[in-house]
């Protein structure tokens, strides 16, 4: 049985898949500087990250959050810390010339991946989402073990799918970037330093 008003769902994370976030941020300037291929890496990472959440949050600790808030509050300052030390990695990293195919790439694919894990891992939205949002979906009075999977199945796929397009949409613009390579993370730092303040002094 599919879920409960699932063109709706569809509707309200592709609006929040299309919103500039930090995974976006941090994709874009991932593939400015080291290409789209490594930057998958750290589209897998969220994925990886989201996945965890939403199996953990929907059916094991999501009455814990809302009984300790403070747990959330934990999260969300480990986020800003985190955000704040990838601004700083960003600003002071160097953009990968297109033309030279046998450029070093400092990053590992492993590295990539967990930058991805722990920016989405300690989003306090991912989990608000996972928490409060995700379960208002699914119906568990009828097989919600079903509904839960296409629910995460589709949310899955359209978080890579749309991350590897701004990452795509990036490495497009390159070119128009090669005069000024430093543009692309300098903005992107800026923009993750202010998702960084947002998420700590905005109350979730």
């Amino acid at each position: 049985m599919y879920p409960e008003n699932y063109l709706l769902y569809l509707e309200i994370i592709l609006f929040l898949f299309i919103t500039p976030g930090s995974p976006r941020v941090l994709i874009v300037s991932y593939s400015m500087t080291y290409g789209v291929k490594k930057s998958a890496w750290m589209a897998f990472g969220d994925i990886t990250a989201n996945s965890i959440q939403m199996i953990v949050v929907t059916f094991i600790i999501g009455s814990v959050l809302l009984a300790y808030p403070q747990i959330m509050i934990i999260m969300k300052w480990l986020g800003v810390i985190y955000l704040t030390y990838l601004a700083y990695e960003l600003f002071r990293s160097k953009v990968k010339n297109f033309s030279s195919s046998n450029e070093k790439i400092a990053k590992t694919n492993i590295s990539f991946f967990r930058d991805g894990f722990l920016v989405a891992g300690l989003s306090p939205k991912a989990l608000i989402f996972f928490g409060a949002i995700f379960p208002n979906f699914m119906n568990f009075e009828d097989n919600y073990i079903s509904q839960f999977i296409i629910l995460g199945f589709t949310y899955v796929v359209l978080d890579f799918t749309t991350l590897m397009i701004y990452g795509l949409g990036a490495q497009k613009i390159s070119v128009w970037l090669q005069a000024n390579p430093k543009t692309i993370n300098i903005v992107s730092a800026a923009a993750l330093l202010i998702i960084a303040f947002i998420t700590g002094f905005v109350k979730f």
